[in-house]
Formats: C-alpha cells, sequence, structure tokens
C-alpha cells in the first residue's frame, strides 16, 4: 500500500471519529482531496477501503456516505477481538511457532522499533505503524491455521474501529502518541518472546490485554463523538 493511500486513510478515519464527518454525509473525493492536501487518486482508493472497515456505506446512487456507529459498539467489537485473537495466540503458541513465521514477526518488530527509535512520532508515522500493526495480527491470525476464527475476526474488523489497522491518535498531543506506540509495541514484543516460548496461556492474556491500548488510543470519550455517532444513515447497501 502506497504511503499516500496509507496517510489518506488515516486521516480520513481520523476525520469520522472526530465528526468532522458526520453520519449520513455524503464523502466527496474532490473536496476531501483538496481539504487534506493529496491528489483525488490516493482518496478514491482509500474510499473503499474505509467501506471494508465500515467506516462508510455504499450510497443508493454513487459515491459513499458515513455510516453511524456509536462507542458502545466499537468497545464491543474490540473486546470480541481480543477475545478471538487470544485464541488465535494460544493455538500458535501451544502447537509450535514456524521459523518462517518467527521471522516474519520479528520483520513487524524491527519495523516499529525503527518507528519508535526516535523518541518521538511524526504525523505520518501513525500510518506507517498502523500497516505494521496490521500484519502483525494477521501473521498470528493466518498461522493459527482456523477458517472459522479468520470468518469470525474478518466479519467483526467491519465494524468501525474494531480493525488493527484503525488506530487513531489525537494530533494535537503527539507526545502522547508515541507513549500509546511505544507501549502497545512493547507487548508486540512480549507477544512474540510468548509464542516462541510455546508459553500458550499468556500469549492468549498478552493479546487481550493489548485491546486495551487500542481503546486508550481510540479514545471515544474523550473526543466526544459519541453522541455524533448515533443518527441513523439511510443506505440500502448497508441494511443489508
Amino acid at each position: 500500500m502506497s504511503t499516500h493511500l496509507n496517510q489518506a486513510i488515516v486521516r480520513i478515519r481520523e476525520m469520522i471519529l472526530r465528526g468532522e464527518l458526520a453520519p449520513g454525509q455524503r464523502v466527496a473525493e474532490a473536496p476531501l482531496a483538496l481539504l487534506l492536501g493529496f491528489s483525488r487518486t490516493p482518496i478514491r482508493q482509500a474510499l473503499p477501503l474505509l467501506a471494508q472497515e465500515g467506516l462508510l456505506a455504499e450510497h443508493e446512487t454513487r459515491g459513499f456516505v458515513v455510516r453511524s456507529f456509536t462507542a458502545a459498539d466499537v468497545l464491543d467489537a474490540i473486546e470480541v477481538r481480543a477475545a478471538l485473537e487470544g485464541v488465535a495466540a494460544r493455538r500458535v503458541a501451544e502447537h509450535g511457532a514456524s521459523k518462517s513465521f518467527l521471522r516474519a514477526l520479528r520483520d513487524c518488530l524491527e519495523d516499529g522499533d525503527g518507528i519508535l527509535n526516535g523518541r518521538c512520532v511524526q504525523e505520518q508515522d501513525e500510518a506507517r505503524y498502523a500497516e505494521m500493526n496490521q500484519q502483525f495480527h494477521a501473521l498470528i491470525l493466518n498461522e493459527a491455521g482456523s477458517p472459522i476464527l479468520t470468518e469470525a475476526i474478518g466479519r467483526n474488523n467491519r465494524v468501525p474501529f474494531a480493525g488493527p489497522q484503525a488506530l487513531a491518535f489525537d494530533r494535537g498531543n503527539l507526545e502522547l502518541m508515541y507513549d500509546q506506540l511505544r507501549y502497545a509495541h512493547h507487548q508486540h514484543h512480549r507477544l512474540v518472546e510468548a509464542i516462541e516460548a510455546g508459553h500458550g496461556a499468556r500469549a492468549e492474556a498478552l493479546m487481550r490485554e493489548h485491546a486495551h491500548v487500542v481503546e486508550e488510543s481510540i479514545n471515544l470519550a474523550t473526543l466526544g463523538v459519541a453522541p455524533v455517532l448515533s443518527k441513523p444513515v439511510s443506505s440500502k447497501k448497508e441494511s443489508a
């Protein structure tokens, strides 16, 4: 995924979280591109991907509209993902991790370390970290080798902000953003250690705890978006 596409996804996601794009609002490429300082191409590519995350719905005529969701929906889905991914992590640890899988996990750890080594983050680092985080979680799920877990997590991740890629931070406080990323990535390191050692119960517990970092990074109550997100969206596609 290109850098501009990654950044466009993150910025639009944050606009939805903050209520800058309201439920039911039509999302148009040209105004968004102008507002965010991108060409229309990454915006056009980002919109269907955000629809897959559950943030947008296809309009009955053309284009996309912002979907309705509540803070409770998001937090429930994060808890479900924590439980399901915890099972996946335990299964991988107990069955024994392959060398190629562990190498791929360590590549993710190195990528995250590289983002955080400067002891501060730039705005573009959020998209880089989100891409690494998505890859890290996907590796564990794939290694678990369970179609049932894969399908259940895939369905759950279509709830807005439930998936591992759907990080959203306060751009006005990059110091806090760095602290949250650093702690989350510290958990990644401990999780890899538990999987490599074959400690299934610890791997599951670490994965479940990891979900709380997601809740804090989104911080719906602090951002004050829950009341804004309660309006219904009228879309034939969304009700399907």
